[in-house]
């Protein structure tokens, strides 16, 4: 036996985490790349509307992550990770419907196609009632959506801790956590052109359809490491080899099959230090996500397919994250150190990069390239960040508590997203209508009508446009110098999401200044 080859299964497992978190995300991707192009134009979205929906999806999110670890540890991975995607899954496809039943509710004609629900909306002249019952639809669409995919990140970061041993754990977490990345990478150069093609509806029923794909596989091929049979002594031996080892030292305490509860979670710093970090950083990677491809489109002009190229770049660049599970390591091996310490060292590191985003505005003037660029090597730092902060989590609480931390601190994640998304769709439509000029004098003084929503309204219909954007675009169309205010609202956001980083590893530091495992929870 002591000759026996390690085994490899464990990657395995690591692959089939990887491909559920890619599905999640491109899940969540559908709607920020079909908004702009193909929804609002049917609905009459203004950016705050989007701003809502993304960030009530972010605080659905945010709840959900809190009882999604508490569900997977009682669950246990398998049928917890099932339950996830087959609910996430369902979700994303209830996208699809919205325009259906939006149609049912005004127009009484719910009996009707994808085509059909559009045609009864053209003559309905209310666009206020339009607005309000389809966000409220898709509201309800990313509530389902939100309550499956929050149970992603727990059940993969317990499925980690139970096939890796914690010197692997980060690296396993990158490559896995890489699927966020490959996910976004994949959305821009798919979904528009399947909305293009078959219309937006599609695009979410054939990404949607992908979970239950993916369910099927991970009913014949998960088992504990200890039970499966592709998993041999030699590879048991090193998966488990930091229980071995912990055994020989004098204060071991055995784990107790007892459930840990909130309460006792929130009792340690550890949790609040976790906690913390999330909610510094989590919502500067959902706003690259959601706002990226609106971003391109309000300072740069591009449509959706013009905009694949570049969101293909820029997350190309963020799979540079990768690093982020090898650099721990490194320290560990080469430098001696503890896995924490050798985490914390690595996510210091990582926190300067998303500087770069104070460039990013200052800098797209010379090139629409610089920015992308520089969002690319924020999602990147952000990514290998956040494969280094969860397994925080598997380094210091006992394998029966990881998925419920891992909630509370996604929870927490969730809450920060919710306030940058909804702060950012506020911010852009105020900067838009309050700071945009036409020939050097400000659009509000020239077209008082926008000051007021009522008559906005009225004014936007007879020019034959949605919101201000649009009726900025038609203005600058005609020759008029425009300079969209817009701009001003992201150099703010990007100075917001360039700090967030050393904010978050400061406080974590003075909460847990070393390694510090929890023992006898």
């Amino acid at each position: 036996m002591t000759n026996e080859k390690i085994g490899k299964f464990r990657w395995t497992v690591c692959a089939m985490l990887f491909f559920a978190t890619t599905i999640n995300y491109l899940d969540r991707q559908v709607l920020s790349l079909t908004w702009k192009d193909f929804i609002s134009p049917e609905f009459h979205w203004t950016n705050n509307d989007y701003g809502n929906i993304t960030a009530l999806f972010s605080i659905f999110y945010a709840v959900s992550m809190l009882f999604a670890g508490r569900f997977v540890d009682w669950m246990d991975t398998k049928k917890g990770f099932l339950w996830a995607i087959g609910v996430w899954s369902v979700g994303a496809c209830l996208h699809a419907y919205c325009g259906i039943a939006t149609s049912g509710i005004i127009t009484g004609n719910w009996f009707v196609g994808f085509q059909g629900a559009k045609e009864s909306l053209e003559v309905v002249n209310d666009t206020a009632l339009i607005i309000s019952v389809s966000v409220t639809l898709f509201i309800f669409a990313r509530l389902v959506l939100a309550v499956g995919e929050a149970g992603n990140f727990p059940a993969a970061i317990k499925a980690t801790a139970e096939f890796f041993p914690k010197k692997d754990r980060a690296f396993a977490t990158s490559i896995f956590n890489a699927g966020a990345t490959v996910g976004a990478l994949a959305a821009p150069v798919t979904i528009p052109f399947i909305a293009a093609a078959w219309g937006w509806e599609m695009s979410f029923i054939i990404i949607g359809a992908l979970g239950f794909v993916w369910m099927g596989f991970w009913i014949f091929y998960y088992k504990k490491p200890e039970v499966h049979p592709k998993v041999n002594a030699a590879e048991l031996a090193y998966i488990q080899q930091d229980i071995i080892a912990d055994r020989k030292l004098v204060d071991y305490v055995e784990e107790t099959s007892t459930k840990a509860s909130f309460a006792d979670c929130f009792k340690y710093k550890q949790t609040w230090a976790f906690a913390f970090g999330k909610f510094m950083t989590d919502g500067v990677w959902w706003f690259f996500l959601f706002w990226a491809p609106a971003y391109l489109s309000s300072v740069y002009g591009m449509d959706s397919t013009e905009s694949a190229l570049p969101l293909f770049v820029l997350y190309i660049i963020t799979l540079l994250s990768i690093i982020g599970g090898w650099l721990p390591t490194y320290f560990v091996d080469k430098k001696g150190m503890n896995p924490y310490e050798g985490r914390m060292r690595a996510m210091l590191i990582f926190a300067f990069f998303p500087l770069l985003a104070l460039l990013a505005q200052p800098l797209g003037g010379i090139s629409y390239w610089i920015p992308v660029i520089i969002i690319g090597i924020s999602g990147a730092a952000h990514q290998a960040w956040s494969a280094n902060i969860f397994t925080t989590v598997g380094d210091m609480f006992p394998k029966k508590a990881i998925a419920t931390v891992t909630g509370i601190g996604g929870m927490a994640g969730g809450l920060g997203s919710f306030l940058i998304n909804k702060g950012s769709g506020l911010l852009f439509d105020f900067t838009q209508k309050n700071w945009s000029t036409v020939n050097g004098v400000n659009v509000t003084e020239q077209y008082p009508q926008l000051k007021d929503a009522e008559q906005a309204k009225a004014f936007f219909t007879e020019k034959g446009v949605a919101n201000t954007e649009e009726f900025l675009k038609q203005l600058s169309a005609s020759g008029e110098t425009v300079v969209n205010g817009i701009n001003s609202g992201y150099m703010i956001i990007f100075s917001i999401c360039a700090f967030c980083y050393l904010i978050g590893w400061v406080v974590m530091k003075s909460l847990v200044p070393k390694y510090s495992p929890i023992k006898g929870l």
